[in-house]
């Protein structure tokens, strides 16, 4: 009979061993397949691209890395990805190998990096996109011997067709099929429930607890559930009068604080960027201050209205106009720079309604100031966005002084307009 038990415990436990980490490989293959199939040719003929070479090498892999499927490479590898006039785009690798490239099903041909020259050859592409980008990093990973090296093995006449692939990996990378919107949503609920965990009393004790000791306990909940970030330390900090306090320091949480985090959490490569609020309810409170909660009120307003004008089919800059007249014509002042509020009564505003994805600040279109490049670029349907918006607001509370709201949740872009991925932020939180 115990060795039955045990036979079955050994059993059970063989079963359970790997599952989570195949569940997220198999997604991410679903991901790539569908991305090849479906994104791919559009977006190499929109550019004008015949054939696409993205050049790894151990210890520097390009950003696309796992958009490609990682593998195992040794001196360089290339993904190449050539458009031979059918409706798929042929997919191969050179000098990149291992089980779970392989075993992903996703390309034709594999074989050796010393194939490369007779390889280009055979299909004479008219260009060639490589990632080179002076205003993106995840279209720059071309190191600079990498290319001398392809100049060397690939010669005239392939050398004057080189051209840069920024645009295309913006749109590869941009225009998300339904496998992605999915995972980005599994990120939002870790990104959202751990973000609104850290700001309760189950984590803070007004007086004891550092703004550090909650990053830490963010941190550590990214490290139990194998989640990376974009950003680092996640920022919990205090805003006051005069502008922020703190930000993760040892400076101790007080009654009457408002508190604030900005962060993401990375998935199965999307990347979540999302902030919450909280209000330290002092002794004999027994709700959010009514200055505050108005200050609250007015954001959540600008983002209604930035949710229902954003739509697809023009560029991030046109959008980005037609927020900023809609919030005119509601009474909101548009700031002239970040930071820069008045004395208005009036609440101003400035948005930085940016790309995200793979990143937390992604390469698609944004409609933000700090953007310029992709505020050129159109608005598609399947585009994620983070909705971001900050609100300055007077309170009495603070002799008439301004405070900022900061709101920021993340969005598909579709059809109809601006759709959320998950419950977004409705509330002040309230730490008693």
């Amino acid at each position: 009979m115990k060795k039955a038990i045990l036979l079955l415990v050994l059993v059970i436990t063989a079963q359970t061993f790997g599952q989570e980490a195949m569940r997220r490989w198999r997604k991410l293959n679903q991901v790539r397949a569908d991305k090849f199939d479906l994104v791919l040719p559009e977006a190499m003929r929109e550019n004008n691209i015949a054939m696409w070479i993205v050049t790894n090498r151990e210890g520097n892999l390009d950003p696309l890395y796992t958009d490609m499927g990682e593998g195992y490479v040794t001196g360089n590898g290339y993904y190449i990805f050539t458009d031979t006039g059918e409706d798929r785009i042929e997919r191969a690798a050179l000098g990149v190998g291992g089980y779970l490239l392989e075993e992903g099903g996703t390309y034709d041909y594999f074989g050796s990096a010393d194939e490369l020259k007779e390889f280009v050859a055979k299909r004479n592409p008219k260009t060639i996109g490589l990632n080179i980008s002076k205003n993106f990093g995840g279209a720059d990973g071309l190191t600079h011997s990498s290319y001398l090296e392809l100049v060397d093995i690939l010669g005239e006449p392939y050398t004057a067709r080189f051209v840069s692939a920024e645009k295309l990996v913006s749109d590869f990378r941009s225009r998300r099929v339904a496998s992605e919107i999915a995972i980005y949503g599994e990120a939002g609920e870790f990104s959202y429930t751990i973000a609104e965990k850290a700001f309760s009393n189950d984590v803070i004790i007004p007086g004891v607890t550092t703004l550090e000791d909650v990053a830490w306990f963010m941190k550590d909940q990214q490290f139990k559930n194998n989640l990376g970030s974009s950003f680092g330390m996640p920022s919990v900090y205090v805003t006051g009068p005069d502008g922020v306090i703190a930000t993760s320091t040892d400076r101790i949480i007080q009654r009457g604080d408002v508190l604030m985090l900005d962060w993401g959490v990375g998935l199965m490569n999307m990347f979540t960027d999302m902030k919450r609020i909280a209000y330290v309810l002092k002794d004999g409170e027994t709700d959010v201050p009514a200055g505050i909660k108005n200050a609250f009120k007015q954001g959540v307003n600008v983002r209604d209205i930035i949710k229902k004008t954003i739509k697809p089919g023009v560029t991030a800059q046109k959008a980005e106009d037609a927020v900023y007249a809609a919030l005119t014509n509601a009474g909101f002042n548009k700031m002239k720079g970040f930071n820069k509020y008045t004395d208005l009564d009036k609440t101003d505003v400035i948005i930085g309604c940016h790309s995200v994805g793979n990143w937390g600040h992604g390469i698609g279109p944004s409609i933000a100031f700090f953007n310029p490049v992709r505020l050129g670029y159109e608005l598609k349907p399947s585009n994620l966005i983070s909705i971001e918006l900050f609100a300055y607001t007077k309170i009495p509370e603070w002799g008439g002084k301004k405070l900022r709201i900061p709101l920021e949740d993340d969005a598909l872009i579709t059809e109809r307009g601006v759709e959320w991925l998950y419950p977004i932020n409705s509330k002040i939180l309230v730490i008693k």
